[in-house]
């Protein structure tokens, strides 16, 4: 992912350490925000995304939309949660992602990978990787404001906890 310009490495040692991270950037989002998020299968995508749903105000169960592809949520603003996992990049521009990536809401996507050219140029990227048992590796790559602006905040805070 060389075209990413600023990006921060964070552990998570075990699921506290992964909802901080969603606290974190629950608190950071405006409308319009996009983040990609990937991984291997088990690595923790949907905790995370639930974590971030929790924290940006949805009530309610969030798992995994890999059938229904986009699940809406109402919290402090509207979230997307998407699983493009059984899509073609065909099919995902058929179904009018720009409509959800600059709307009034925050959009995540699991398995962005994908459809990385349906992607706005300017996004947030996260990349779990299993490194033990409940130890991950969370890759955050920003490209664009306010993205490269939150890779520096991260660096320079260091690891926060709850």
């Amino acid at each position: 992912m060389s075209h990413y310009k600023e990006q921060f490495v964070y552990t998570s040692y075990q699921l506290q350490d992964t909802e901080a991270l969603a606290v974190w950037l629950a608190d950071a989002v405006v409308p319009g925000t996009v983040i990609g998020l990937d991984g291997d299968l088990g690595a923790g995508k949907t905790a995370f995304s639930q974590q971030f749903a929790k924290h940006l105000g949805v009530k309610g169960i969030v798992n995994s939309p890999t059938f229904t592809i986009i699940k809406e949520y109402e919290g402090k603003m509207p979230f997307y949660h998407m699983d493009v996992y059984r899509l073609s990049i065909e099919e995902a521009d058929e179904l009018g992602l720009d409509e959800y990536f600059y709307g009034k809401g925050v959009c995540l996507v699991e398995w962005s990978q994908i459809i990385s050219d349906l992607l706005p140029t300017a996004h947030l990227h996260l990349s779990i990787a299993t490194t033990g048992s409940d130890q991950r590796e969370i890759t955050i790559h920003g490209l664009g404001e306010p993205y490269e602006n939150w890779c520096r905040n991260l660096k320079q805070n260091g690891v926060f906890k709850l």
